[in-house]
């Protein structure tokens, strides 16, 4: 038997990796226990999504288990042993305001939650490949440091600068200021690479810029693009904060995400780091990002600016792929702006579709 452990397995990126390994013939341990319940209220709750896993995937195994568990960990790996061809770590804590509302649940899942399953695989799976989703707060607020340049709507950089292209895995983490989620995610990434390159594991951390998708349950603290066309199409209010809504992120589709995964695991190296984010193929700002939501949905926003940025929060970031493509050529984008937030929005529409009463169907 060959298996596959997906922490997070109900999430956005979690549940995309399932789908992945299983159809390329794996067995897929599912590890989730609905914490975005607990962090972001009932509406961000991924039961549906686990729900469908289970019953689409025929060698889906879900195990409603907290990483933070040190023992549970620690018998799940001791019962599959070498069974365990990879472990993809996509379970995490992901918003800076909640991270500084409870910094020890923060800290316990995003570092303590890392540290317990990389020791899991090293005593019982040593050989099996660790994928962990880091992120691009790890650089902190060092990106708001550049050269930047105000445009009609939005910012950018000078195109003779070094990472006009995009901020590559040079960028120092040191003397920034992370904010708490930063600094958690920071430790599990250094740890990550320590389990690396110290006791040789196959390990990589994969510093995502916005990841997104259909299956994002996108709320105002995080899932930013997802929320933005859920406001958007349902006629909900939004909130911009600072930076004068000219603020840019690259998204990346979780498809090309997990097919990033796919192409790490089946040539693995020891203790890499990668940006990976939608790159210049795929970014905007937010006052763009308004834009083409209420294009694709025909709706006008109802949004508010708020003159206060969130505490290390990123002005500019797009990132660089170009390490990543030189180790793994054959991985491409399937995805730009413009697909994501068509898929979005079609499935919000799916949604809604499902939920409505049989007889509201059979009159549509």
């Amino acid at each position: 038997m060959s298996v596959v452990i997906v922490t997070g397995s109900a999430g956005l990126i979690g549940s995309e990796t399932c789908k992945k390994f299983h159809a390329e013939g794996f067995d897929v341990v599912g590890i989730d226990n609905d914490m975005r319940a607990r962090f972001f209220g009932p509406e961000a709750s991924t039961a549906a999504t686990r729900e469908r896993l289970q019953a689409s995937l025929k060698n889906y195994t879900h195990e409603d288990l907290d990483i933070r568990d040190r023992e549970a960990m620690e018998g799940l790996f001791r019962r599959l042993g070498s069974d365990i061809k990879a472990v993809i770590h996509t379970a995490a804590q992901p918003s800076h305001d909640w991270a500084a509302r409870d910094p020890h649940t923060d800290f316990g899942v995003n570092a303590v939650g890392t540290l317990n399953l990389l020791e899991a695989t090293r005593q019982h799976s040593a050989e099996a490949v660790f994928i962990f989703t880091s992120t691009n707060k790890v650089y902190g607020d060092t990106p708001n440091r550049l050269p930047l340049i105000e445009l009609e709507n939005r910012y950018d950089i000078d195109p003779s600068h070094p990472y006009h292209a995009g901020i590559d895995e040079t960028m120092s983490i040191d003397q920034t200021k992370h904010s708490l989620f930063g600094a958690s995610k920071a430790a599990a990434d250094l740890l990550v690479q320590e389990y690396g390159v110290y006791f040789g594991m196959k390990s990589a951390c994969f510093r995502g810029g916005c990841l997104t998708g259909p299956a994002h349950a996108g709320t105002e603290l995080h899932g930013f693009l997802a929320y933005l066309m859920k406001c958007t199409a349902k006629g909900l209010p939004y909130r911009v904060f600072g930076y004068k809504g000219k603020q840019v992120r690259d998204n990346i589709h979780s498809v090309d995400l997990v097919n990033a995964f796919w192409e790490f695991f089946k040539a693995p190296r020891v203790g890499e780091v990668y940006n990976i984010g939608g790159s210049r193929h795929s970014c905007c700002s937010m006052l763009q990002a308004i834009e083409a939501c209420e294009r694709i949905s025909g709706r006008k926003l109802d949004w508010t600016y708020v003159e206060d940025n969130r505490v290390g929060d990123h002005i500019w970031w797009i990132s660089s792929v170009r390490k990543f493509q030189s180790h793994y050529p054959q991985w491409r984008y399937r995805y730009d702006m413009e697909g994501i937030l068509h898929e979005i929005h079609d499935a919000l529409g799916a949604a809604d579709a499902a939920r409505a009463p049989l007889t509201e169907r059979v009159t549509a």
